[in-house]
């Protein structure tokens, strides 16, 4: 008598359970590289539970993974169960990336409540590859009480941030300069948490009153923490700020919801674009006499002209 076995269907497989880490990791890892069953997965998640997904920006040297690590510690406490991405840069010259996880949250590698998982930035200049988009849903619908997102520290254009993430802390230090030019850039506009971090340092208190003075005068004061992350202080305030965005859910979900649209579209549409093959095109038609970038981008070339 022959034994029937179903297999089980793609959806089956690769069901995330924050429960059993092993299949959060290979739903990621199908997302991440498109493998087979990877629109399905996406597609079939139970993404109705409100699960705060936490964007942690800053510019570089501020402390962004220290206070992730901080912070990671006061989230687990009863239970909860707390996931990070931390984006790294991928170099634009050999596109490889150094995936810090373990080193950065060494501490929590091996925590039960707590997964990590490193994602390069696959060459977005926003600091964050719309493979952050899925996976970060991912993690939502795994099961997961708070989705932490650790950007890569560029500059202005982060911003993109705040199309993925319910509320955005910027993490500063004393010496990040002019806070009147700090607060006219694009990485200030999208912050709904300032946190002064290192904060035993000289100038410290003077930069955190600045702050607050300055951020008074808007619509909608935001919230201004001093923290030591290296030495656990100030955190305890951050995390109850945090543990209480699901009761402010709603705000601006429609905002979200077509931000990550766009990028997911933007990226449906940039998929058969092979950046490598690109650069190795240009580099030979750089070759030709009278190179020029937009006929060699041009569909048709003009008349009488032969193409790029």
């Amino acid at each position: 008598m022959l034994l029937y076995i179903a297999m089980p269907t793609a959806q089956q497989s690769f069901l995330p359970d924050a429960n059993n880490f092993r299949t959060v990791a290979r739903a990621l890892t199908v997302v991440e590289n498109d493998l087979p069953g990877a629109a399905e997965l996406l597609q079939n998640l139970d993404l109705s539970k409100q699960v705060p997904v936490i964007g942690i920006t800053g510019p570089p040297g501020a402390g962004k993974s220290t206070l992730v690590n901080a912070l990671i510690t006061e989230l687990c406490t009863g239970g909860k169960k707390v996931a990070v991405l931390a984006i790294d840069p991928t170099s634009p010259f050999n596109y490889g990336s150094l995936l810090g996880d373990r080193i950065r949250m060494a501490s929590h590698f091996n925590h039960p409540d707590v997964f990590i998982r490193s994602l390069a930035t696959r060459g977005s200049l926003g600091g964050l590859s719309a493979k952050t988009i899925e996976m970060s849903d991912v993690l939502r619908a795994s099961g997961f009480d708070y989705v932490l997102i650790e950007t890569v520290g560029v500059g202005q254009s982060e911003m993109e941030i705040a199309g993925l993430a319910d509320i955005t802390l910027l993490v500063l230090v004393p010496e990040s300069g002019d806070e009147i030019q700090n607060i006219k850039s694009g990485i200030m506009e999208i912050a709904d948490v300032f946190v002064v971090n290192k904060a035993d340092r000289e100038g410290a208190d003077a930069y955190y009153n600045s702050l607050k003075k300055i951020l008074h005068h808007r619509a909608n004061i935001l919230p201004v923490y001093k923290a030591v992350a290296s030495q656990n202080k100030g955190i305890t305030e951050i995390a109850e700020y945090i543990k209480l965005v699901p009761k402010r859910f709603n705000h601006r979900r429609e905002f979200l919801q077509a931000e990550k649209a766009y990028r997911l579209i933007q990226q449906k549409r940039m998929a058969n674009v092979d950046k490598k093959k690109l650069q190795q095109e240009i580099a030979q038609a750089m070759q030709m006499p009278g190179f020029n970038l937009y006929r060699f981008l041009s569909p048709q070339p003009p008349k009488g002209e032969a193409g790029g």
